[in-house]
C-alpha cells in the first residue's frame, strides 16, 4: 500500500519561500511510469496543479507558477520537495502531494497525501 505524507511549516511570511516535503512509503519514487505531484486548494476554490517530478527526474510545472516553483527529490529518502518562492497571501492553501500513473492518466491520481495547511501571513 502506497502512502504519501506531507510535512513542512504551516505558517510562512510574505516574500519568503514555502518548502514542503512529501515522504513516500510502500513504493519507490523512481519506479517507472509514476509522476509525483504537488497540488493545492486555496480556501473556497478548486484544486490547482503546481507541478510534478517524474520517475526519471524530469520536472514539469504549471506555467502560471513556473517562475516561482522548484520540485526536487531525494531518492535515498524516497522524498520529493516543493519550493515556492516569493509567496503572498494568495498562496495560502491546503497543499497535497499525489501520485499519477502514466499508464492510467485518464483515471487521475491514484494516491494522495492527507494534505497540509499552509498560511501566508505576517
Amino acid at each position: 500500500q502506497v502512502q504519501l505524507q506531507e510535512s513542512g511549516p504551516g505558517l510562512v511570511k510574505p516574500s519568503q519561500t514555502l518548502s514542503l516535503t512529501c515522504t513516500v512509503s510502500g513504493g519507490s519514487i523512481t519506479t517507472n511510469y509514476y509522476y509525483w505531484n504537488w497540488i493545492r486548494q486555496p480556501p473556497g476554490k478548486g484544486l490547482e496543479w503546481i507541478g510534478n517530478i517524474a520517475y526519471g527526474g524530469n520536472t514539469y510545472y504549471n506555467p502560471s507558477l513556473k517562475s516561482r516553483t522548484s520540485i526536487s527529490r531525494d531518492t535515498s529518502k524516497n522524498q520529493f520537495t516543493l519550493q515556492l518562492s516569493s509567496v503572498t497571501p494568495e498562496d495560502t492553501a491546503v497543499y497535497y502531494c499525489a501520485r499519477l500513473d502514466k499508464r492510467t492518466v485518464s483515471y487521475g491520481y491514484d494516491y494522495w497525501g492527507q494534505g497540509t495547511q499552509v498560511t501566508v501571513s505576517s
